[in-house]
């Protein structure tokens, strides 16, 4: 008997201690996992930040030009998409969120919401400087001394963003609080991975909104105040991003931030010029030549302004479909 019970406790002793093993593997898998899954998202975005750092060199045609803040904006889509992506691959909704990751994203959202309001308020102020413009250009044949003067008043790209730029509090534990509190804030490791992505998440989409808004503002205000709240990037590629462009915004502000508003600026100074001299083979090339502009001006806005358009209403209905399931669980608690 004695020896039979021995023999039970040694098949006892190595099934748990395989269980052990078996449930520590599973565990290192797991993490594995969620940690290829964030670094899955932040190569995603890596590779988003890389494309627009290439085009982003100093004196060449493309650079703090529309073409370039399309490429821009563009990559917000992008690093939304990866996100999601991201979230669904761990397996972690955001019904299965804590709270204050749930809070954050919302905070992050309606901010971003408002920052593309910014935006299209910007974009809508450059369609009125654009329509000024074109009546000048209107005034050449039969009015031209009225046209030089509207034309000598250049393309105003300056418009006022009155609010402060906003960033939604951090939840994140400061240094020097106890560790159990940290422990306490991410609850499971899924939790970590994703607060982790939607750090990286906000300080990528400021960044984009505060660089667009000095591009379409001509004002460095709203790009200032970005940098200055979120004081510093852990991203490589965006480090390196906001180093090129810090200077160039600053340089540029004087003059116009945007390539374009300045070629039509330039355009529209050489008509007023030629118009003076009364040279009329130079006058009706200098206003084809501004009339194209304008043109093609209209269209990369109206197309700006549809993107931006668009991205809102996602934002918008993604936070209504995450309220709307909050208040369901509440309702059935």
């Amino acid at each position: 008997m004695v020896v039979l019970v021995e023999r039970l406790s040694k098949i006892y002793f190595k099934l748990e201690n395989h269980f052990h093993h078996h449930h520590e593997a599973e565990a290192a898998a797991a993490e594995e996992a969620l940690q290829a899954s964030l670094k899955a998202f932040r190569s995603d975005v890596s590779i988003g930040l890389n494309r627009l750092l290439s085009n982003s060199k100093p004196g060449s045609s493309e650079f703090i030009s529309f073409s370039w803040i399309q490429q821009c904006f563009e990559l917000l889509p992008v690093i939304n998409k990866a996100f999601a992506k991201m979230v669904m691959e761990i397996d972690y909704p955001m019904r299965k969120w804590e709270a204050s990751s749930v809070e954050e994203y919302l905070n992050y959202s309606l901010s971003l919401m408002e920052l593309l309001n910014s935006i299209s308020s910007s974009i809508s102020h450059l369609g009125h400087a654009r329509l000024s413009l074109s009546h000048a250009l209107s005034l050449v044949e039969n009015s031209p001394s009225m046209a030089i003067e509207r034309l000598r008043g250049g393309f105003h790209t300056k418009s006022s963003i009155k609010e402060k730029f906003k960033r939604p509090k951090n939840n994140k534990v400061e240094d020097g609080e106890e560790e159990e509190e940290e422990e306490d804030r991410f609850c499971s490791k899924k939790e970590k991975v994703v607060d982790e992505a939607l750090m990286e998440l906000k300080s990528i989409g400021f960044w984009v909104c505060g660089v667009i808004l000095a591009g379409l503002s001509g004002d460095a205000k709203a790009y200032m105040e970005m940098r200055e709240s979120e004081g510093g990037y852990s991203n490589s590629a965006l480090k390196s991003l906001d180093s090129v462009i810090c200077e160039v915004i600053m340089e540029e502000e004087k003059r116009g931030v945007l390539k374009d508003v300045r070629e039509l600026n330039d355009s529209a100074n050489c008509l007023a010029a030629a118009l003076e001299t009364g040279k009329g083979d130079s006058s009706s090339e200098k206003a084809e030549e501004l009339k194209r502009r304008l043109e093609v001006f209209e269209m990369v806005l109206d197309n700006l302004g549809m993107e931006v358009d668009h991205l809102f209403s996602k934002l918008l209905a993604g936070r209504n479909e995450l309220i709307n399931g909050i208040r369901r669980n509440i309702q059935t608690a």
